[in-house]
């Protein structure tokens, strides 16, 4: 199925590994022109030389940390200086730490805010008015089931992604007449490198080794295994795309049934 995002202008964020480069690597399969970012400049440029090898789409690396808006926006000046406009943004960042509400401080509860809900919505500020003046635009917000399902030991998480689903539904619904769609995909249990880390926090707080953790979430999966990466990308693709022209303000769960809820 064609997308319908040929010569679309995508920017994605933290994309040099794990779900972010894997929703750049699709854009590009598509023929979107991508933009991706990371904090580590050589990550980005590697990343983005990687796509452009396999895909023969326009790829740019940038470096730039989504937590600092000096920084963020010099990202979007960049792709709006090579390619004129923004067509597309998909929002992600890294998870906050694995921890229970005993354990978490205030400060903790600020830095986790700031990377995982003012990062999607300062990049937002910048690229929506260009979005909403030309007609046509997609937002897509990288969250977790968690949002549907609070996952325990990930209280940070769980807050945090919550609130950035309220906004973006709320948002949708401003911006929609103007052909602009806001949605959100929501991973479940996903082999990237995060989960490897969350992996590695709850063996060492179990006692269990780290692959007896990862085979413990896999059997919670209807499907018995863990998603890669690509699956999510695909979400990812379809949700920016002009086939989801009439999809705003959706939590779109890619977990494997792992959600029991009905909504």
């Amino acid at each position: 199925m064609d997308l319908g995002i040929k010569d679309r202008v995508a920017l994605v964020a933290a994309a040099s590994k794990g779900i972010g480069f894997a929703a750049a690597r699709e854009l590009a399969k598509e023929g979107a022109r991508v933009f991706l970012c990371s904090r580590d400049e050589k990550r980005a440029s590697e990343a983005a030389q990687e796509l452009h090898d396999e895909t023969g789409a326009t790829v740019a690396g940038i470096g730039a940390d989504v937590t600092d808006n000096e920084s963020v926006e010099r990202f979007v000046k960049l792709a709006l200086e090579r390619a004129g406009r923004i067509d597309i943004l998909v929002n992600n960042a890294g998870g906050p730490p694995s921890t229970t509400f005993v354990d978490t401080d205030l400060e903790m509860f600020r830095k986790a805010f700031e990377l995982n809900a003012l990062s999607a919505i300062r990049l937002a500020k910048l690229v929506l008015p260009g979005m909403r003046a030309q007609k046509w635009g997609r937002i897509v917000n990288i969250t977790s089931v968690s949002v549907k399902q609070p996952i325990e030991g990930l209280l940070l998480s769980n807050t945090v992604r919550a609130g950035l689903t309220g906004w973006a539904k709320t948002v949708s619904t401003e911006v929609a007449a103007d052909n602009v769609t806001v949605n959100n995909v929501a991973p479940g249990y996903t082999l990237t490198e995060r989960q490897e880390e969350l992996a590695t926090a709850r063996a060492a707080a179990t006692g269990k080794p780290k692959e007896e953790m990862i085979g413990l979430w896999a059997a919670q999966v209807p499907m018995r295994r863990l998603a890669s990466p690509e699956e999510i990308g695909a979400a990812v693709a379809f949700l920016a795309s002009e086939r989801a022209s009439y999809i705003t303000g959706v939590t779109l769960q890619v977990d494997g049934g792992w959600v029991r809820s009905l909504l």
